[in-house]
């Protein structure tokens, strides 16, 4: 019976096992996120947030107590510094677990561990303008805001056309406005084919007065 013995093994003994989230705990420190089992993601985390605790204080005995279980100069010196300064607002809670899937090789579940702080990008398909980290917009509340989001009109471009042709247009009237001397120019051109017209008319009547003539002396002479 495993009576008071807390925690996973990890199929590693205890040697083993601290030695495992000793390097986990300095490469998340380091890195600040970082991707392995699920086993191994949710072991790290209450060996990895009492040792952030200790860093909000600054102090010597704080700085040996870490350095038992990391054993590591340059995780302490980042966990200390620029760790200690984002975490220092909050009370608990600095890491968070987010489930991957299963691997391709041996169907392990994997999962990545980060830390809270330095994820603080809000989700791209939320409409919201607040500023959210990477779970802040839910089943729920995923694409609510491009369901409700109408799309920008644009102005029609009927419109703009027309506006442009309106100039164009009044040059072309004031153009075309004819001159008196034009005008009668035109006039003249336009009587021109009727007179022509007229011309083969008269002709035929003086034809058909002279044959009548000739008719009536032909018939005086008889």
């Amino acid at each position: 019976m495993r009576h008071r013995k807390k925690g996973k093994k990890l199929g590693r003994d205890s040697g083993h096992r601290k030695q495992t989230l000793a390097a986990l705990s300095s490469a998340l420190i380091e890195h600040k996120r970082i991707q392995t089992t699920l086993a191994k993601a949710k072991a790290l985390r209450p060996f990895v947030e009492p040792l952030i605790t200790r860093s909000k204080q600054d102090t010597t005995h704080n700085r040996k107590q870490v350095f038992r279980y990391l054993q590591d100069k340059e995780a302490i010196k980042e966990l200390f510094g620029d760790v200690a300064d984002q975490v220092g607002d909050r009370p608990g809670g600095y890491t968070r677990i987010i489930k991957l899937g299963q691997r391709s090789g041996d169907g392990a579940e994997m999962a990545m561990i980060e830390l809270v702080d330095y994820n603080d990008v809000p989700p791209a398909s939320t409409g919201s303008s607040g500023s959210r980290t990477r779970r802040g917009g839910g089943k729920g509340r995923r694409g609510s805001g491009s369901s409700t989001a109408e799309p920008d009109q644009e102005p029609p471009q009927d419109t703009e056309e027309a506006a442009e042709s309106e100039p164009a247009e009044a040059e072309a009237a004031a153009t075309e406005v004819e001159t008196p001397d034009e005008a009668a120019d035109e006039a003249a051109e336009a009587e021109e084919p009727a007179a022509e017209a007229e011309e083969p008319a008269a002709e035929a009547d003086g034809e058909a007065d002279d044959a009548a003539e000739d008719e009536d002396n032909e018939a005086a002479s008889k």
